[in-house]
């Protein structure tokens, strides 16, 4: 079972907490890591990219010129695709990239990416995180205890908007609550930083 430091906001050791086994401590599996963040990126695209087929490109309502006698290849419209201007064959059109993997994978996927980050020391686990008002400076501050150097993705219990407000402006870190913690957004930060309540919400869930 692993043990972690428990931190509070000055970045003082105030405990040892014990994190479930079975979501923290798995052998993380790199290929269900790989299916589940291609699996959000294919979410995330719009998918919105068109281009005009030939029933859609103006004009070439009138045959070029006579079937026969010309001399020239025969046509029946400027706009054929083999035309400059004309439509363009099988190209994109809006469509839907998502789709979705089993539900027992996505679970596996998760606490993979929980794993992973207990096993390269990147997982902080704090006491609790607590602001008097919106304030960036002391959202710094706390990071700045809690040694994040780069980015960090801040996961709370519930939402707490004083908090979401307080981080929003700093590059790379990001607050989500413990029922939005996904493999995509943990892997792509370097510290999971999690509060105590939200840690034991997500053993709830996926234990």
């Amino acid at each position: 079972m692993p043990t972690v430091a428990l931190l509070n906001q000055s970045g003082t050791q105030v405990g040892d907490i014990e994190l479930s086994d079975t979501v923290f401590g798995i052998e993380p599996n790199e290929h269900v890591l790989h299916q589940a963040v291609v699996m959000q990126q294919a979410s995330l695209r719009q998918g919105n990219h068109k281009v005009k087929n030939r029933s859609e490109v103006r004009g070439g309502g009138r045959k070029p010129w006579r079937q026969k006698g010309t001399g020239r290849a025969r046509h029946g419209s400027i706009r054929s695709p083999q035309w400059v201007g004309g439509g363009v064959v099988f190209g994109p059109t809006p469509r839907e990239y998502g789709y979705k993997l089993p539900k027992k994978v996505r679970r596996l996927a998760l606490k993979s990416a929980l794993s992973s980050k207990v096993k390269e020391d990147a997982l902080i686990v704090v006491d609790e995180l607590q602001l008097d008002a919106p304030k960036t400076k002391a959202m710094v501050s706390i990071m700045s205890n809690l040694s994040v150097e780069h980015t960090a993705l801040i996961v709370t219990a519930d939402y707490d908007e004083k908090v979401a407000l307080s981080a929003r402006n700093i590059p790379g870190v990001q607050v989500i609550t413990a029922n939005h913690v996904n493999v995509l957004d943990i892997l792509k930060h370097d510290k999971l930083v999690l509060t105590k309540s939200a840690a034991e919400k997500v053993e709830e869930v996926l234990s």
